[in-house]
């Protein structure tokens, strides 16, 4: 079993000869799976000695850092969710500022410094405001890991050039350091370090190595007592085990229950009576249900037999539930509720009434424009639901779509889905083979190329060519092109020549969606979208070259006018 991220910590503040403290810190360890997905968090944040209200700023800023980056999406970065919770702090209590009577003086407002520690899997992540700084011990030095945000402008005077709550927006420094049992490191505010050598400080933590409490405090009381006359405080944090980058238990410990045996009809497994299969594959098997304790009508999913031996393939399948249970939209498959300890390996979510997109286009081979417009419509809003949780599908195709007996359409499939949060946690769970379905995935993933949201707008774009002409934009070259050189020379087949009814604007946009080129995709599903009903104003009236357009008949027009060259120079022999 992997090992969880362990550490010491110990922490000291003082008011020193200051009437008040005006520093603040915290840290939180928070318990598995958040301990795995969001990470340990140290923050300390530090007043300006001009202003009698920046305690509150001070206080509000770390407590807020410790609530809320805990509140954000399992799925979002370290990076994104501390980045978007510092820069909601900073707008708070900036319009603090602006609403009180010291909103003519910035230096009295709700202002202070800012730097936080996230330790997540072997990775620290470091996010800086102002002057208090982070360390990490070196021997018997310290490595100043933050750029003090202070301007000089003289021996005497200076001043900080960045703090929280000073600007409506914020500028935030942001770097990784690599985790390794055994490192420490030191967050202390400038009341500490500029009165106490780094030799001091590296002898006190290791002659109190067991207690870094009194470590804190031995390093607060040293710099007092040679003179400081700031408020004080210190923050150490020694890295005591680092996990090995597997993130089964995060993922619902996927290797520790048992694999499921092959449902039947009438079959009670688990709490569930399975009514009949749904569909099977050599990606899994799926059985409709019915939850004998609330009656309920479910889908339970259990991983293929044929890939029972493959550990990635098995963390995959578990992490589809997980994924689903971070995903609110109308328009994505839900999972079902859990109401009981589980004894195998399976994935329970919600039934849906209806059918695949792949059967649907076989019902309707020939479908107006609008209701075209309407299902890619659909699909996007669902595709957005991932994009803003910082995940990529990596395999929108019409088998994982349904549409039930209201026309609502939802993504139904998320085994190829890449997660950015997880990722960071587990790094392993995540590797360059194609998980997609060929004929849908993007050229850049063939190429050696990371994913982005563009990457999926490729695959709905091809969905959405095949809904108007029952064929692929490339046919089958796009898997074949592995070089940017090869994919520079797909030509795409017009779908206004497959399809009358298609308008030359329309067959544009999809054009543009299924660009080998994802620079020259739309930048967002919306304008996709947007783009699908009117037309695009900014779209280039170059006409579509012949061989682009028609290549059969560019190719017959070479011919032809060669073959009237030939019987030219035969007639004047």
């Amino acid at each position: 079993m992997a090992r969880d991220l362990k550490i010491s910590i110990g922490q000291h503040s003082d008011k020193g000869l200051k009437e008040t403290n005006q520093d603040f810190h915290g840290a939180l360890i928070p318990e598995q799976p958040a301990l795995g997905l969001k990470g340990i968090a140290v923050v300390l944040a530090d007043g300006i000695s001009s202003s009698a209200v920046s305690s509150i700023a001070s206080e509000s800023a770390v407590k807020g850092f410790l609530t809320d980056y805990y509140c954000t999406s399992e799925a979002w970065s370290v990076k994104t969710s501390a980045q978007r919770v510092i820069a909601a702090t900073n707008s708070w209590l900036h319009s603090q500022t602006r609403r009180s009577r010291l909103a003519e003086d910035k230096d009295k407002g709700y202002v202070c410094t800012l730097s936080v520690i996230v330790l997540k899997s072997a990775t620290a992540h470091i996010f800086h405001i102002g002057d208090s700084r982070v360390y990490r011990v070196s021997g018997h030095s310290l490595e100043q890991l933050t750029d003090d945000h202070r301007v000089v402008v003289s021996a005497k005077q200076s001043y900080l050039g960045r703090a929280l709550g000073v600007n409506p927006q914020i500028e935030i420094d942001y770097r990784t350091v690599s985790l390794g049992a055994g490192d420490i490191f030191v967050l202390a505010t400038d009341g500490v370090y500029e009165h106490i050598a780094t030799r001091e400080v590296t002898q006190a933590i290791k002659a109190h190595a067991e207690d870094l409490d009194r470590a804190a405090k031995v390093i607060v009381d040293e710099a007092l007592r040679q003179g400081s006359p700031d408020n004080l405080t210190v923050q150490i944090v020694r890295i005591d085990e680092v996990p090995d980058g597997d993130a089964s238990e995060v993922l619902g410990q996927a290797d520790e229950l048992p694999l499921p045996p092959l449902l039947e009809a009438r079959m009670v497994f688990d709490g569930y009576r399975i009514v009949r299969p749904l569909h099977s594959s050599s990606r899994s098997h799926i059985y409709l249900a019915v939850d004998i304790e609330s009656e309920a009508i479910v889908v339970i999913k259990i991983p293929s037999i044929d890939l029972r031996g493959d550990a990635a393939y098995l963390r995959r399948f578990m992490m589809e539930e997980w994924i689903a249970r971070r995903l609110d939209n109308a328009h994505v498959l839900k999972a079902g509720a859990p109401t009981r300890k589980r004894s195998y390996l399976y994935i329970v979510t919600e039934f849906v009434d209806g059918q695949t997109l792949s059967q649907w286009m076989i019902d309707h081979p020939r479908p107006d424009l609008e209701t075209v417009r309407g299902i890619v419509e659909q699909i996007a809003r669902g595709v957005r639901a991932f994009h803003r949780m910082e995940m990529l599908h990596q395999d929108l195709r019409p088998e994982n779509i349904m549409i039930d007996k209201t026309g609502t359409v939802r993504i139904i499939d998320f085994g190829s889905t890449k997660v950015t949060g997880v990722i960071e946690a587990a790094p392993r769970l995540d590797h360059d083979a194609i998980l997609g379905t060929l004929q849908y995935t993007a050229p850049e993933y063939f190429s050696g190329s990371a994913g982005a949201t563009r990457s999926d707008l490729f695959s709905l774009g091809v969905i959405t060519y095949q809904m108007l002409t029952g064929r692929l934009p490339y046919g089958a070259e796009v898997a074949k092109a592995r070089t940017k050189s090869a994919q520079r020379k797909l030509r795409y087949a017009p779908a206004s020549l497959l399809n009358a009814d298609v308008p030359d604007w329309m067959d544009r946009t999809i054009r543009k969606a299924v660009h080998p080129d994802p620079a020259k995709r739309h930048e967002a599903l919306s304008e996709f979208t947007h783009n699908l009903r009117h037309p695009d104003i900014n779209a280039t009236d170059r006409a579509t070259p012949l061989i682009e357009r028609n290549p059969l008949m560019f190719w017959k027009c070479v011919s032809l006018t060669l073959l009237g060259v030939v019987l030219v120079l035969i007639a004047r022999r």
